[in-house]
């Protein structure tokens, strides 16, 4: 698999959060298999996978809320969710397994 296919390719229109949270899943998935692919060791990989796939779950959950409580709380384990994410980017390209240049879009996205 070409690793183009892990850049963004949302444009400067208006998305809803849940298309962009999806969007983002879905790269997150492709970078999976890049990863297994690449050996990089499978603990990591599937964290990575587990909670970057978890923001737009969250975000999909909340606009079934039972009440506005509910709906924060959701947007509050998605952004909790980002985090971890981006962590576990950030110990991927610290661990050179992957470099930055892979995975920057990824990260600014967490962002």
């Amino acid at each position: 698999m070409k690793f183009e296919v892990l850049r963004n390719n949302l444009s400067d229109q208006q998305v809803s959060i849940q298309d962009r949270t999806k969007k983002f899943a879905v790269r997150i998935v492709k970078a999976w298999v890049w990863l297994e692919e690449s050996k990089v060791p499978r603990t990591l990989g599937n964290q990575l996978l587990r909670s970057g796939t978890s923001i737009g779950a969250n975000c999909s959950e909340a606009q079934s809320a039972q009440s506005r409580r509910d709906f924060i709380s959701k947007y509050e384990i998605a952004l909790k969710e980002a985090r971890e994410t981006k962590y576990w980017l950030e110990v991927l390209i610290e661990a050179e397994l992957v470099s930055l240049e892979k995975f920057k879009g990824l990260i600014q996205e967490t962002e």
